[in-house]
């Protein structure tokens, strides 16, 4: 069982920055890969970036440039630094774990980029 709690997100103007972080509770954290997932009003729940248990990172071409997700094994913490922010990042955005057949997800933890 594996219990992940976001926090950092709030109210930010456009060209700011966030940096969100994921903490994760449970056994065998550096073997999970780490998800950053991103739900806006109305539209389907999109992945944002993904971090292997190895450390390679992959990111949404929406997100490619601006987004740096890392993850620290020893603090068992998952952290997603976002630069230069626009309205269309304003999302709900959530921590995944999987290791399957295992799948976590954290609560969610809300970004609004505006002015």
């Amino acid at each position: 069982q594996v219990q992940l709690v976001e926090s950092g997100g709030g109210v930010v103007q456009p060209g700011g920055s966030l940096r969100l972080s994921c903490a994760a509770s449970g056994r065998l954290f550096t073997l999970y890969a780490m998800r950053w997932y991103r739900q806006a009003p109305g539209k389907q729940r999109e992945v944002v970036a993904t971090i292997t248990s190895g450390g390679s990172t992959y990111y949404a071409d929406s997100v490619q440039g601006r987004f740096t997700i890392s993850r620290d094994n020893a603090q068992n913490t998952v952290y997603l630094q976002m630069n230069s922010l626009k309205p269309e990042d304003t999302a709900v955005y959530s921590c995944n774990a999987n290791l399957w057949p295992y799948d976590y997800w954290g609560q969610g933890t809300q970004v609004t980029v505006s002015s």
